[in-house]
């Protein structure tokens, strides 16, 4: 089973814990508003990889990655189930430690072939980053073009399996950082039992170049990067709503 991939990168530091070989796939149905790699959302395209041709990539410097492992990112990697199912077996038998960095846009939980397939990858998957772009539908959907309830119903999922999750979010100025906004976020994952980590990112400008190469309007034209700054308490602001939702839960 051959994967479509974007690109591979060596020494990733920001897709995970420790430095990762970083596996980026091609093909994501989300547009992201502020996504700095819309290189990535054309279905086609890419190039056809073998797991276990990528797999020998990462041997090169596996040393590198004792305290690491491989990440798939995208993309969307849950577009391409049977290929991250094919490339993960290598991978554990091998005690490497893996990674799917997620929108969760591709979780369909109707869809009984899927989740067969989805129960099988997340059995050898040691740790999904969920990208939470917006709780709310409607602003959702103006931020992405597309729905997410599937996004959220993904994550009840992956705490059901009881698999690790890191969630991240992008703070865009007038967009996602409303306080009251991040106040929800945080009382939303704080029901999560296998939440291990939040990401708090400031928005940046940097692929704004990106849209212009590939003559794309970029939507957030004129919004200015997120001062980096304020991150801190705004993230002090998820993890308060994250408190508030466990000391509800621990009282029953």
């Amino acid at each position: 089973m051959q994967g479509r991939i974007h690109s591979l990168e060596s020494f990733g530091t920001v897709d995970g814990p420790g430095t990762r070989f970083v596996v980026f796939v091609q093909g994501c149905p989300m547009r992201c508003a502020y996504c700095h790699n819309p290189d990535t959302w054309a279905m086609t395209g890419g190039t056809m990889m073998e797991p276990e041709e990528i797999f020998e990539q990462y041997k090169r410097n596996e040393d590198f990655y004792k305290n690491g492992g491989i990440t798939v990112t995208g993309g969307e990697p849950l577009m391409q189930v049977d290929f991250l199912i094919d490339f993960f077996t290598i991978a554990k038998k091998n005690n490497v430690h893996t990674c799917i960095d997620s929108s969760g846009i591709a979780f369909k939980p109707d869809n009984k072939p899927f989740i067969e397939k989805l129960d099988k990858l997340m059995a050898l998957t040691d740790l999904v980053m969920l990208d939470i772009k917006h709780i709310d539908p409607e602003k959702h959907k103006e931020l992405t073009e597309q729905p997410n309830d599937g996004i959220l119903a993904f994550a009840a999922y992956l705490n059901k399996r009881h698999v690790d999750m890191w969630i991240r979010h992008v703070v865009v100025p007038g967009l996602t950082d409303d306080d009251d906004y991040l106040f929800k976020l945080g009382y939303f994952i704080g029901q999560f039992t296998n939440l291990k980590a939040l990401d708090v990112l400031p928005y940046h400008t940097m692929g704004e170049s990106k849209y212009k190469k590939l003559n794309i309007p970029y939507k957030l034209e004129g919004v200015p990067a997120m001062d980096k700054s304020k991150v801190v308490e705004k993230k002090a602001v998820i993890l308060e709503g994250i408190r508030r939702r466990r000391e509800e839960n621990t009282r029953g």
